[in-house]
């Protein structure tokens, strides 16, 4: 996928909280999903370099929210992971609050992108964060990764249902998507330079 469309980022840093945050400058697309949806292969798949988010064997690598800036304007940028069980309770309680300050409070959000594995779609926490960004009037996109995982008729029947669970959130679509083999790469690129564009 030589000449796939991608968006060109450039890291910009990382912060640990809200407070810490860079000054906001344009447009801002959030990433959340939990921590072994594939997100940072997203991300990775979206950008065209292995660099862009480590990835990583065990899930939950991603602690800080991570800035991207984008070339043309806006900036992408990854949240921490969450649903790592693995992970002390407190530093879990840490990460979270760093996201839900992030997501109610950041003026330059305008758009979150939900990863979830199209095998395990709409896990608890997913529910919360569609729940907070309807009444938020926040565009959603939840992307259905790890499409590769299942075949094609799975693939709609999966997607036919979140949509049904989204039926009365016009904010919020949906879309089948494979940061494996590219699948929905196209798509995505054009929603998110829509959004950046404002």
């Amino acid at each position: 996928m030589a000449d796939a469309p991608r968006l060109n980022v450039e890291f910009l840093t990382s912060a640990a909280t809200l407070a810490q945050c860079p000054p906001q400058a344009g447009p801002e697309i959030a990433f959340a999903g939990r921590s072994n949806a594939g997100k940072s292969s997203v991300l990775n798949r979206l950008t065209g370099s292995r660099r862009t988010a480590k990835v990583s064997k065990s899930p939950g690598r991603t602690q800080l929210l991570n800035f991207f800036d984008v070339a043309g304007g806006g900036r992408l940028v990854d949240l921490p992971g969450y649903g790592y069980a693995r992970a002390e309770r407190a530093a879990q309680a840490k990460w979270q609050e760093s996201v839900n300050e992030f997501l109610s409070h950041r003026d330059a959000l305008a758009a979150v992108v939900l990863v979830m594995d199209i095998r395990h779609p709409l896990q608890p926490f997913d529910l919360e964060l569609m729940e907070w960004a309807h009444p938020s009037e926040m565009p959603l996109l939840i992307l259905l990764n790890k499409a590769d995982k299942l075949k094609r008729g799975a693939q709609g029947k999966v997607q036919s249902s979140v949509q049904k669970a989204v039926a009365d959130q016009p904010l919020t679509s949906v879309q089948v998507f494979s940061a494996m083999t590219g699948q929905g790469l196209p798509e995505l690129v054009a929603i998110l330079e829509r959004w950046l564009a404002g």
